[in-house]
């Protein structure tokens, strides 16, 4: 009992940085039906940002922040200079210039930070939390994990709801044309979709090095277990990305811990979690019934 509840916590604690991923690309494919297959490269990229300050200024919380303004920035750039250019052009020029964008980031990551892996510090401390005598399996770290990104999908979640900009958003996701034609400049909700994204991303990379090191592939296994994520609760979902990262997140941590070898059959387990719901339900487990086409 003890031990399930420990891997059941730490679940939790990984699936939220999955939903946060899972999140960032639901953002994305709403508004441009355009997978980012940079976004972990640009988790990376404001991941290095971070530490840098954090060495620089000494402050955990400086570099955290600026992470946060890093991904924004990069989200948005990218968006304006590399994917508006492929917005008229056949789907597939899109998908080969973020491929791209990642191969160009993890390269420029190995110029200037170095390829060596790196420990990244936590804003809490990682010693194991107790009730009596029971370790729980988690930290205090591990707490501010899943705060952390709760509240950013809640404040995110009543930005679309009760704000002007929210609904410009919500307008353009569910039918440009139609948000062209109501006055809306579609091109500018993309942008800041991308920024938002860039947000996420950013959040989830300060978030999960601690628990990893690292390096310029670094977030290449985080961005495919978000991306399983995505898919399990629907591209579609914004509700589904982070129900999709925590049943992703519990579904491994119970591999890991329950299965012979089990650390490395995780990323297996994912592929099957994968290709079981690509097979029963490929929109997704939260999707509506009926999916828009384009």
């Amino acid at each position: 009992m003890v031990e399930f509840l420990q891997f059941t916590l730490s679940g939790v604690s990984f699936g939220m940085i999955y939903a946060a991923v899972a999140l960032s690309l639901v953002l994305i494919w709403r508004g441009t039906r355009l997978l980012n297959y940079a976004q972990g490269g640009m988790a990376m990229i404001t991941t290095y940002i971070a530490i840098e300050v954090i060495y620089h200024t000494g402050s955990y919380w400086a570099g955290f922040v600026v992470a946060l303004l890093a991904g924004i920035l990069l989200g948005a750039i990218c968006q304006v200079t590399i994917i508006r250019p492929t917005m008229n052009k056949p789907p597939l020029n899109a998908v080969i210039v973020t491929i791209g964008l990642l191969v160009l980031l993890e390269g420029l990551a190995g110029i200037f930070f170095g390829g060596q892996y790196r420990s990244f510090p936590a804003a809490f401390s990682v010693t194991g939390l107790k009730i009596g005598g029971t370790a729980l399996g988690v930290s205090t770290f591990d707490v501010f994990v899943v705060a952390a990104v709760l509240v950013t999908t809640l404040v995110l979640a009543a930005a679309f709801r009760y704000t002007s900009a929210g609904l410009r958003m919500r307008a353009a996701a569910f039918n440009a044309t139609i948000a062209r034609l109501s006055g809306i400049r579609v091109a500018r909700v993309l942008t800041v979709g991308w920024a938002l994204a860039g947000l996420l991303g950013a959040l989830a990379g300060v978030l999960v090095s601690p628990s990893t090191f690292l390096y310029p592939n670094s977030m290449d296994t985080i961005f495919v277990f978000g991306f399983t994520a995505a898919v399990i609760g629907g591209l579609d979902s914004p509700v589904g990305a982070v129900a999709g990262g925590l049943l992703l997140g519990l579904a491994l941590s119970y591999a890991g811990g329950y299965l012979h070898s089990g650390a490395s059959l995780v990323p297996l387990v994912a592929l099957g979690i994968l290709v079981v719901v690509l097979m029963v339900r490929p929109d997704g487990l939260f999707s509506a019934t009926q999916v828009r086409r384009v």
